[in-house]
């Protein structure tokens, strides 16, 4: 394939039929499938760990840097409020409507037309690797995460140092070069057992509740020009206890916490301490906050070309990437995880403009 026209006309379709093969976060199987059978139709050689594809450009040489082209194929749950079967590619004024249209089928399909244009080219100063990954919508271990770790993915680059990465999330194709962390973290308040009609023992509801008001009343004073304010929000409270007469000796509660670069998880926790009378449990320290430096090739390159910058507070796999990483690819943040989520087929085909400009810019500055 050598046209922008024809790549963008292949991976629109792609897209549809992504969107009519549902891959939640950890069922990934059939989609990765398809992407896998779609690029080895396009001769491209592919390789596999798990739910995750890979490939490699033709002319891939170690003594050259790399660059990362990554997005995620599992997508949320359908939001409630669907006009029509999310499972169904809807063409309608020239949107493209569906689960996962936006977040990330439509950078996805934006970055394998990207590398399906440049990965025959012999006169790049880097080599590029497309990466399309699963499990970001959870976290999870087994997606990009494990791909970096996995030894025959290292013995494919060759000692080839990886040196930045463009993760596509729709961003309106603007620079996202920092994002807050997300720190959760399990909360146990503890009370004591007693009947209700006698108002024995010590309710831990009261103990959560009084923990949830300082919560939701903190603040932190460190604020991001970038990613502004770290945040604290109480998503989940529950309490084992279904007896309408026993006063709950455990009420269990999850805070979702989004971290700017000026703290550490280790801060955050200390003040959390300090401030709070549940138990407190992190569930991961993995996913920090982090920047791209302003310096970097790829956003010397985007600026040259007019584009703008700013910190994302949502989190992507950018956060587990030990490599720059820019965020960046068409569609809107807002419309993700929402019903009647959708893409602009414009918006697909100015990203694959806008992806080559970027990546051809780049080389300028290596």
């Amino acid at each position: 394939m050598s046209s922008n026209t024809s790549n963008s006309s292949d991976v629109i379709a792609l897209l549809k039929s992504m969107i009519a093969t549902p891959s939640f976060s950890k069922e990934e199987k059939p989609v990765a499938d398809l992407i896998e059978k779609f690029l080895q139709n396009k001769n491209i050689a592919t390789k596999r760990l798990r739910n995750n594809i890979y490939a490699i450009n033709t002319y891939f040489d170690p003594l050259k840097g790399t660059i990362l082209l990554n997005s995620h194929h599992d997508t949320v749950k359908p939001a409630k409020g669907y006009n029509s079967d999310p499972f169904t590619p809807l063409e309608i004024d020239g949107k493209i409507i569906g689960l996962g249209s936006n977040d990330a089928g439509g950078p996805l399909v934006s970055l394998i037309a990207t590398f399906l244009h440049l990965h025959e080219r012999k006169d790049l100063t880097f080599n590029l690797v497309l990466t399309a990954t699963a499990e970001e919508e959870i976290s999870g271990n087994d997606g990009i995460e494990l791909l970096l770790k996995d030894s025959e993915f290292r013995e494919a680059l060759k000692g080839s140092n990886i040196f930045g990465a463009l993760v596509g999330e729709p961003t309106q194709m603007q620079m996202a070069i920092a994002e807050r962390g997300l720190l959760v973290v399990d909360a146990v308040a503890i009370g004591k057992a007693g009947h209700a009609a006698r108002q024995e023992g010590i309710n831990a509801i009261s103990i959560a509740v009084d923990d949830v008001q300082h919560i939701e009343s903190f603040r932190f004073n460190k604020v991001s020009p970038l990613t502004g304010k770290t945040t604290m929000s109480v998503t989940v409270i529950e309490t084992e206890n279904k007896a309408h007469n026993v006063v709950p000796s455990l009420c269990k509660y999850t805070i979702d916490i989004r971290v700017n670069e000026l703290y550490t998880f280790e801060e955050i926790l200390d003040q959390l301490h300090s401030t709070l009378k549940s138990e407190l449990t992190p569930r991961s320290f993995r996913l920090k906050s982090n920047m791209i430096p302003l310096d970097h090739p790829l956003v010397k390159a985007g600026t040259k070309l007019g584009k703008t910058y700013y910190g994302s507070p949502t989190t992507s796999d950018k956060a587990l990437m030990n490599f720059p990483a820019l965020k960046i690819g068409p569609g809107d943040s807002a419309r993700s995880h929402t019903a009647n989520e959708y893409i602009y087929i414009k918006e697909i085909e100015e990203g694959i403009k806008g992806y080559i400009q970027l990546l051809e810019e780049t080389a300028s500055f290596c």
